[in-house]
């Protein structure tokens, strides 16, 4: 095992009701105005901003907002929230929503403190030494943002889907898990936050470092539950304890639970899948389903012990080569992602064959990519290919 320093200070208040604690706890930071943040209309629908506007008034928290972030949370939305805070002068952002609004709400919190452009801070060309204290009451389990320091917004104009460096500042100091709050989610959104949580595991678990034995047993332990959770929640959506699960895997697969002791995970499937997402605007999570086993047919000679540690742990493979192991964990990935309805193919959610190369060129724009692997452009080309059909 590799050396670390673990240290996460986001404070959890997991459960139902628990946004009723949350007013105490922004009050506790000094924190008297807040930038309201959220997405499009599903808190209006839900009741749920009713709720956050009274939490707000019990405890004489002041509040401004700015609604309408997308899926993929854009640098414009950013620009437009920084704006407001500076305008109003807030001293704390609470996100209601999911990775999408928190992303946004760091971006934010952190452009609050920069003079400059708050993309700068994402080209890595300026530096901002503080965030506004970020709180967040989360809607849709699958990021993990609710728990880390990751931001990672879309510069649309300029095609770029990039993450912003992590800080400790970015995470967020209290955040609400109340899995009642996500009952009410579609059954695409279990899919594609199902396919999400397990690319975050799959991204420490396959990184090239095999001797971190318990972090190991951690990851296959995400893996499992997320799979079984989400069989259930496909259908029966309002099941508590599925929910629950579900919500708590989420949470751990990406507040670095699974870094200490390994290479700090490979993460060129994020950034190949950013590319797709950023030209298509598709769900994160449904990109990941269809890009993480074609990352795995392209690499796992490279790591057969780990592959079929895989097999056997995940999918009880037991009888082959270690090859064929390999081979047979990838096929029941694929088909566990088709059973629950998540797409499969890049043919299936729209991609064109001939944008292939363009897609490459922007996910390699900033370098080569991975841990396990090194890719470059070329090597990201045939992963497209093996995952259009």
């Amino acid at each position: 095992m590799k050396n670390f320093i673990y240290h996460n200070p986001t404070k959890i208040l997991f459960g139902k009701g628990m946004i009723e604690q949350l007013g105490s706890e922004i009050t506790g930071y000094s924190v008297k105005k807040v930038l309201l943040h959220y997405g499009k209309n599903s808190i209006f629908k839900t009741g749920l901003y009713e709720k956050v506007v009274a939490m707000l008034k019990a405890n004489n928290i002041e509040f401004v907002e700015c609604g309408g972030v997308k899926a993929n949370p854009s640098l414009d939305k950013v620009r437009e929230a920084i704006d407001i805070c500076k305008k109003e002068n807030v001293d704390g952002i609470l996100a209601v929503g999911g990775g999408s609004v928190i992303d946004s709400a760091k971006a934010t919190g952190r452009g609050f403190h920069y003079e400059g452009d708050v993309w700068d801070l994402f080209k890595g060309t300026g530096k901002s030494e503080k965030c506004l204290p970020i709180f967040t009451i989360l809607t849709i389990s699958a990021t993990g943002s609710e728990m880390n320091g990751n931001s990672v917004i879309s510069n649309e104009k300029e095609n770029k889907k990039w993450p912003m460096a992590v800080s400790m500042d970015n995470y967020p100091k209290v955040s609400v898990i109340d899995p009642e709050l996500q009952k009410t989610l579609p059954v695409s959104q279990i899919v594609n936050g199902a396919a999400d949580i397990m690319a975050h595991v799959f991204e420490f678990y396959f990184d090239g470092s095999n001797d971190s034995d318990l972090t190991n047993e951690f990851c296959e332990g995400i893996i499992r539950t997320t799979m079984k959770q989400a069989r259930i929640l496909v259908k029966d959506p309002e099941n508590y304890d599925a929910r629950a699960n579900f919500a708590w895997s989420a949470t751990q697969a990406l507040n670095m639970l699974l870094q200490p002791g390994r290479n700090g995970g490979d993460w060129a499937t994020h950034m190949i899948e950013h590319s797709v997402s950023m030209f298509y605007d598709i769900a994160h999570g449904a990109g990941l389903a269809i890009l993480f086993p074609a990352w795995m047919k392209y690499v796992y000679e490279e790591n057969l012990e780990q592959f079929e540690r895989f097999a056997e742990n995940i999918f009880g493979i037991t009888e082959g080569t270690t090859e064929e192991k390999a081979l047979e964990a990838i096929i029941m990935l694929i088909k566990f992602y088709k059973d629950i309805g998540a797409p499969v193919t890049l043919k299936e959610v729209g991609v064109k064959e001939e944008d292939i190369e363009k897609m490459a060129e922007n996910a390699a724009m900033r370098g080569a990519l991975g841990k396990l692997l090194k890719l470059e452009k070329e090597d990201i080309v045939e992963i497209y290919k093996l995952a259009y059909q």
